[in-house]
């Protein structure tokens, strides 16, 4: 008898040292368990790409650009700023207004080309000396960025006044053209090598970057951006 009553002493002693050591922990993690929140996969979503994008086509404000700039220097020896990308009177015009503040070697330019893009123009003539009546009228109403395709096909004979990157920089184009008395042009989609060009300005400082950006506002399909110098 008293053997038996030693064992349950001792049962008893074990229980109790068992749950003063572990009873807090087990009981802690239950709990916790159950004040966590389930977590409801449906609801989990990623933003779409366009979110973070939109804020792209927004001016760039010189102080952004040329913080861009500084973090492009510490990564590299030197840092460029390209402003781009430019053809036909959008092109004669920045390269005359760059001229004027004589860069020398600090200005470079290059070209990109893209498979496709929009353009500007006049339905083929039918032939070349109508072409030359329609280019006639052109200079009439002041228009100088035109062009006659001379190239065979359905196109030959048509009157180009301008190749974009965008169909809403074509659209642009055009409305001005009609604003100056152009009324048969239309916009379309060109499936062609069609080349551009991009001025880089190797380390600008703040004053140069703000020059820049301010010339910028007059062309609203260009881009001024940090870029490291090749």
């Amino acid at each position: 008898m008293m053997r038996i009553f030693f064992w349950l002493v001792l049962l008893a002693n074990l229980l109790l040292f068992a749950w003063m050591q572990w009873g807090n922990v087990l009981m802690g993690t239950a709990n916790d368990l159950q004040a966590q929140s389930p977590l409801n996969a449906e609801k989990v979503r990623l933003l779409p790409a366009t979110a973070a994008a939109s804020s792209v086509a927004a001016p760039p404000h010189p102080a952004a650009v040329q913080a861009a700039l500084v973090q492009t220097t510490q990564a590299a020896p030197e840092a460029c700023m390209e402003w781009g990308e430019f053809s036909g009177d959008d092109l004669a015009r920045v390269s005359t207004a760059l001229t004027a503040m004589k860069l020398g070697n600090q200005l470079t330019q290059h070209e990109v080309e893209h498979d496709s893009g929009y353009w500007v123009y006049m339905p083929p003539q039918g032939s070349h000396a109508g072409a030359e009546k329609k280019v006639s009228e052109l200079k009439a109403l002041g228009i100088k960025d035109y062009f006659i395709v001379q190239d065979a096909g359905k196109w030959h004979n048509a009157i180009s006044l301008g190749v974009f990157k965008t169909r809403e920089a074509a659209q642009n184009h055009l409305d001005g053209l009609q604003k100056q008395g152009v009324r048969t042009a239309v916009v379309g989609e060109r499936q062609a090598k069609l080349k551009f060009t991009v001025f880089v300005f190797r380390n600008p400082d703040s004053a140069l970057t703000a020059r820049v950006v301010a010339l910028q506002k007059g062309f609203p399909g260009s881009e001024v951006q940090a870029a490291p110098c090749n």
